[in-house]
């Protein structure tokens, strides 16, 4: 019986440990004791006896006085090597099929470099008419639905997007508009832009950083996907790329 009273007490504490790490956001810098209280359930002696382990084992540091919080070596080193190890295809795998079953048409994963965008994973449509452009397909990252999906939610300096569109026929003034409305709706579309008959739908995913990360397309021929289909699986892409969100750490 005191075993297992024993083992319950040191996972009760594992628990909150890990409540008060998760406490903080990426827009945290440091907190202060009373801020991390609001944000966890523990007692003020339980919380500093927590960080006071935390702090020993490199999970957190403390600075000031009165002391504050931040995140400490101990997680950059947990991030480094969960980063090293992702395979964004593999993790993606799941939505990508949810998608594919929903929807009958091709799905594409993209991350962008610089000024493109790359397709890392597709699963293609087994109808007869469909369209596909396979892994290592590369395109400006200022066209298209699955590249305007992920500048859209890009920090850009002045200037910065008139050298994403460099050599394109965009409307520089019309652009930051589109790419509001995209941020408000939750997902891009294009039609017969990059592909005569073909329409593309795409929704951004982000990282542990609330960073976006690239985006999941759907393509399919105009002649199946009208008004009615681009909004019903616009809200499905939204959805999974929530869920990819997740599985990458986002908050």
């Amino acid at each position: 019986m005191a075993e297992s009273e024993k083992l319950n007490d040191s996972v009760r504490a594992v628990d909150r440990a890990l409540e008060i790490l998760l406490a903080f956001t990426p827009t945290d810098n440091e907190l202060s004791a009373g801020e991390l209280l609001k944000r966890v359930d523990l007692s003020r002696p339980t919380l500093y006896r927590l960080l006071y382990t935390l702090e020993q084992s490199g999970f957190v540091v403390s600075t000031g006085e009165p002391q504050r919080f931040r995140l400490g070596p101990a997680v950059a080193r947990l991030a480094h090597v969960w980063t090293s190890t992702q395979d964004i295809g593999a993790i993606a795998q799941p939505m990508m099929q949810r998608l594919r079953e929903q929807t009958g048409e091709t799905v594409a994963l993209f991350v962008p470099q610089g000024m493109y965008r790359v397709c890392v994973a597709e699963l293609a449509s087994s109808q007869p008419l469909s369209f596909k452009r396979g892994v290592g397909y590369s395109e400006r990252i200022a066209v298209g639905a699955s590249g305007r999906a992920i500048l859209a939610h890009t920090v850009l300096e002045d200037g910065e997007l008139a050298r994403y569109a460099a050599g394109l026929k965009i409307d520089l003034e019309g652009y930051p508009k589109e790419l509001e409305a995209i941020r408000k709706r939750g997902y891009a579309t294009s039609r017969n832009e990059l592909l005569q008959g073909a329409v593309a739908i795409a929704a951004p995913y982000f990282n542990g950083a609330a960073q976006v990360a690239g985006s999941i397309a759907v393509f399919g021929p105009s002649a199946r996907m009208h008004a009615a289909e681009v909004e019903a699986f616009g809200k499905l892409l939204v959805e999974e790329a929530r869920a990819l969100s997740r599985a990458l750490g986002s908050p």
